[in-house]
């Protein structure tokens, strides 16, 4: 008899860890996993959240409970009891954080994307979400392993300077991103250029920085300080659809009635038939300068956004200049006379 109580106190704790721990893997793998399959089928998005969010932490929460159960099956003094415990409260207070943070940043994103335009779907709401969830877990914490919070509110208070003088750069992006959002000026998925000349669409606004992806699919990242310091062109704002403008010359022995004409036909067709044309918008040109070869003048389309101008464009030159030979129209190029005088004049 004493030989089998000894046998179950090496066997039974390790057996309680272990079997907590495939408790919750089995109930990760099964009950959760339908859950989610059943999540998806609802309209409601919160569902889904709220599973996500506990994903990977019913192991962690089993595996604790087997934990508990193994000290508790063993003789161990009251002071080494004690610190288990309360090392095993922490854990369950910190893994609880994190889910409810998850959570509350899940909501916000799907808020956020909810009433596009009204809030923007930027991170650094989400960061900041978790970072006060984070906060108030801590002070938990705190006070559940018997330290007192009111000093350490004092303290940050009284340290709160100090700490906005060290961090000046840290804040001043900060309020300088949640100040771009707040205003909507500058919006994920904006097309903007900057005055340094870097351009492209607008991905995230963290806490720290703006991202902002280019064409060439570079990523460029501007302070938040920064870009709400400096002149930013936002192609998007107010609408999307912008004229595009492109310059052309004619030779002066051109007709202007017929080269309006037959330029206005290329203009409608490309816009009716290049993807990216507002085909409801009239084309028209503007005759604006004598030069020194050619007559000038501004052709204006229009574009539904500022990326489909490049094909517009490419199209209605290729276009206009096959017209144009068809036609007898002159492109001239440059010319110069110069006239030489011999030594002997």
């Amino acid at each position: 008899m004493i030989e089998y109580t000894k046998i179950m106190q090496w066997v039974l704790p390790p057996a309680l860890i272990v079997g907590g721990f495939l408790v919750g893997l089995v109930f990760e793998k099964i009950i959760i996993k339908k859950l989610k399959s059943i999540a998806l089928k609802t309209k409601w998005k919160g569902d889904e959240i709220v599973i996500s969010a506990i994903r990977g932490m019913t192991i962690v929460w089993f595996t604790i409970a087997g934990i508990y159960g193994a000290i508790l099956s063993i003789q161990l003094s009251p002071t080494y009891m004690n610190l288990i415990q309360k090392i095993l409260l922490v854990m369950v207070i910190f893994s609880a954080t994190l889910v409810l943070a998850r959570i509350a940043a899940g909501f916000i994103n799907t808020y956020a994307n909810k009433v596009k335009g009204v809030v923007a779907s930027t991170s650094i709401f989400a960061n900041l979400t978790k970072l006060v969830v984070f906060l108030v877990g801590t002070l938990i914490i705190l006070q559940s392993l018997g330290i007192s919070i009111s000093p350490v509110l004092a303290t940050l208070g009284v340290g709160g300077l100090a700490v906005a003088l060290a961090f000046q750069d840290t804040l001043s992006n900060l309020f300088s991103g949640l100040h771009i959002v707040a205003s909507k000026q500058v919006r994920p998925g904006d097309y903007v250029k900057l005055e340094s000349g870097e351009e492209g669409y607008v991905t995230d606004i963290t806490w720290r920085n703006t991202t902002i992806r280019a064409l060439p699919n570079n990523m460029i990242i501007v302070p938040n300080s920064k870009l709400a310091s400096i002149i930013v062109t936002n192609y998007y704002q107010p609408a999307k659809v912008m004229s595009v403008l492109i310059q052309v010359g004619v030779s002066y022995d051109s007709d202007l009635t017929k080269v309006e004409k037959v330029t206005l036909e290329v203009a409608k067709e490309v816009l009716r038939e290049v993807k990216g044309g507002v085909t409801e918008f009239e084309p028209f040109i503007r005759y604006h300068t004598f030069d020194d070869f050619s007559i000038n003048f501004t052709m204006i389309l229009r574009a539904r956004e500022f990326v489909d101008q490049y094909l517009i464009k490419h199209e209605f030159i290729k276009r206009l200049h096959k017209r144009y030979q068809k036609e007898g129209i002159e492109i001239p190029f440059p010319i110069r006379t110069v006239h030489m005088q011999s030594d002997k004049e």
